[in-house]
C-alpha cells in the first residue's frame, strides 16, 4: 500500500522520528477514511482538489481547529510529492490549494520569580516524587523537548562532564551542559529506578518499571505548573519557551540558545525574543518620559 511506502521513506530516508511518523499516519488515515465514506473509493490518482476541499469542510464541521487541518493538508502534501516522485500521479491535487489562515495564541513563558517559586516547599504537589520533580527541572534547566525527555538513554547522561546527549528532530543528536544540582538529581534518581528488563536502555522510568509516555510528562508538569500561576498554558512546552527566554535574558546569543535548543534555523529561535522584546516595551512605556502609557503594548 501508497501509505505504507511513503512511511517507510519517512522512516528510512529523512529519518523522522516515531511520534512524528504517527501523526502522518493518523493524517493519512482520516484522509483514506473520508475518500472510502464520501467517494466510494480510496484511489489517490483519483483525487482532485474538489475532494481536497470537501476534506477541509469535513474536517471544519468536526470542529477541528484551523492549525490541526492545516497539519493535515501538509501530510497530504507531503504525501502527494512522494507519489509524483514515483510517477503514481500526474499532477498533485492539492497544488492551489491554499493553508487556512488562523491568529496564532501568544504563549507567554513563565517568570523567573514563579520558577523559583516552584522550589519553594509549599508549593510541592501532594503526589510529588523525584521522578516527578526531576522531570520539571529537566525541562527547564535544558530546554530539551517532551519527546527527547521521554526518549533520554543512560548511556546519554555523561556526569563527570555534567552534560547530556540529546537526539532530537531529524535524529539529530546535540550535547547540553547541566547543572551540578540536577547531575546530583540524577544519581538519586539513577540509583532509585528499577526498571522492567527490556526498558532499562532508557533512563526515566516508571513506577511499573517502564519507559515514561508522553501523557504523563504532560500531566506532571501541569500539576506542578498550576501551583504557582494562573497562566492558561501549563504544558512542557512553556518550560522549553521559558528556558530559551530567560537565558537570552541573562546574555546569552541567539546562535548559541539556536544550538542548544536543537533548531535548524535561526528564525525558530527568534519566536523566543518576542517575549523580551514585550517586556521591554512595557519598561519603556512605564519608565520612559517621551513614553506614551500603553500597557497594552
Amino acid at each position: 500500500m501508497m501509505i505504507e511506502r511513503f512511511l517507510e521513506y519517512l522512516a528510512v530516508e529523512k529519518r523522522y522520528s516515531p511520534h512524528t511518523l504517527t501523526s502522518y499516519r493518523r493524517d493519512l488515515d482520516d484522509f483514506s477514511f473520508f475518500l472510502l465514506q464520501s467517494e466510494a473509493h480510496q484511489n489517490y490518482e483519483k483525487v482532485d482538489k474538489k475532494i481536497i476541499r470537501n476534506f477541509m469542510v469535513h474536517l471544519s464541521e468536526k470542529k477541528l481547529t484551523k492549525r490541526s487541518i492545516n497539519r493535515k493538508l501538509s501530510s497530504l502534501r507531503s504525501f502527494y510529492l512522494f507519489l509524483l516522485k514515483l510517477n503514481q500521479v500526474e499532477a498533485s491535487p492539492l497544488e492551489s490549494i491554499q493553508s487556512l489562515k488562523f491568529y496564532v495564541e501568544k504563549q507567554i513563558p513563565f517568570s523567573q520569580e514563579e520558577m523559583t517559586d516552584l522550589n519553594l516547599e509549599e508549593n510541592t504537589p501532594p503526589n510529588s516524587s523525584l521522578l516527578k520533580d526531576l522531570i520539571v527541572e529537566t525541562l527547564y534547566q535544558t530546554g530539551i523537548r517532551r519527546a527527547e525527555l521521554v526518549n533520554l538513554l543512560v548511556e546519554d547522561v555523561d556526569y563527570s562532564k555534567m552534560e547530556i546527549r540529546v537526539v532530537g528532530k531529524g535524529n539529530k543528536a546535540r550535547i547540553i551542559p547541566v547543572s551540578k544540582n540536577l547531575i546530583t538529581d540524577f544519581k538519586l534518581y539513577f540509583e532509585e529506578r528499577k526498571p522492567l528488563k527490556e526498558w532499562e536502555m532508557y533512563f526515566f522510568i516508571n513506577k511499573k518499571g517502564k519507559k515514561l509516555n508522553d501523557k504523563f510528562v504532560y500531566t506532571t508538569v501541569n500539576s506542578y505548573l498550576s501551583l504557582v500561576t494562573s497562566k492558561k498554558k501549563k504544558s512542557p512546552h512553556i518550560l522549553r519557551h521559558s528556558f530559551a527566554t530567560h537565558v537570552l535574558d541573562q546574555g546569552a546569543e541567539i546562535s548559541k540558545v539556536k544550538k542548544l535548543m536543537g533548531h535548524s534555523s535561526l528564525a525558530s529561535t527568534q519566536v523566543y525574543t518576542n517575549a523580551n522584546i514585550d517586556q521591554l516595551k512595557k519598561v519603556f512605556n512605564k519608565a520612559h518620559p517621551r513614553a506614551k502609557k500603553n500597557v497594552d503594548l
